[in-house]
């Protein structure tokens, strides 16, 4: 039995899809906080169950002949680290035999801000004595081509990366090599660096959503300060501007490359290529 933390979510389904071209449905657990939202799921055979972060009491009864669990990371950037903590002291307790977890591309050495709460998970996986295994991810294409209507907009992708090198992957990518290590021996103890073939800076990122949509885009460069400052007045919350511009920041100094190619061995084929996904990104 395969569970799924955050089924709904965009990652969560993806590592389903993927699992139900591996395994029989009968064999999947959707662990949802609305089962309401998972009703396409249960239509397909996949059982479905409520799973709150923030309940911790419940948890356990729900992860009860699990064997396997893929622990996707919260959104709830501040709460993950406890609320990961509630999920693994779970799983302890329901006798799940392996946990996978969704952490962030080198945590141990990353300079993203967000990689604390990662590394608190990970040390706490290793205190519990459950048999684990890490998939540290890299950044999504989505992550960048989610900015490209107000790219087009405004003829400009505003960052501060400066030539920093990122090395992303597409999300479904990086479901599909969830669903190789759930339906995998030997998992236990392993620590994937996940991330793309291939790597861009975003005057590159600029370049290919020029080219393809046939407007002028430039990359503008900013300082941290200033970039923060321009996320907030569009209408970010404070949290999430911090985030995106410590992330490129940190992108500047190399955190979100990796050139070992371990994404593409684990699902046995390259990985979507950015100038891909921005492609697809200008059907919409």
């Amino acid at each position: 039995m395969i569970a799924i933390t955050g089924a709904t979510g965009q990652l969560g389904r993806l590592v389903i899809t993927e699992l139900l071209g591996r395994v029989p449905a009968t064999d999947v657990v959707a662990l949802v906080r609305d089962p309401a939202k998972a009703q396409d799921l249960a239509a397909q055979g996949v059982t479905v169950r409520p799973f709150d972060y923030n309940q911790p009491a419940s948890l356990a009864e729900a992860l009860a002949g699990v064997d396997r669990l893929l622990l996707v990371s919260s959104n709830e950037i501040g709460q993950r680290g406890q609320q990961h903590k509630a999920v693994i002291q779970a799983a302890k307790q329901a006798g799940v035999k392996l946990v996978a977890y969704t952490s962030v591309l080198h945590a141990d050495t990353s300079s993203l801000g967000l990689a604390a709460e990662h590394l608190e998970t990970e040390r706490a996986l290793s205190q519990s004595g459950i048999p684990h295994v890490l998939l540290r991810n890299g950044w999504y294409n989505e992550n960048y081509t989610a900015g490209i209507p107000s790219a087009l907009e405004h003829g400009a992708l505003l960052g501060a990366a400066g030539e920093g090198k990122i090395a992303s992957a597409a999300r479904a990518d990086y479901a599909a090599a969830a669903a190789v290590v759930l339906t995998s021996e030997g998992q236990a103890g392993k620590v994937y660096e996940l991330a793309g073939d291939q790597a861009y800076t975003l005057a590159e990122l600029a370049a290919h959503v020029a080219q393809q949509s046939g407007k002028r885009v430039v990359y503008n460069n900013l300082p941290q300060a200033d970039y923060r400052a321009v996320l907030i007045q569009v209408g970010l919350p404070q949290v999430i501007a911090e985030l995106l511009s410590d992330s490129d920041a940190a992108a500047a100094k190399g955190a979100l490359f990796d050139g070992a190619k371990q994404l593409s061995r684990l699902i046995g084929r390259p990985t979507t290529p950015i100038a891909d996904s921005v492609g697809q990104a200008l059907k919409v």
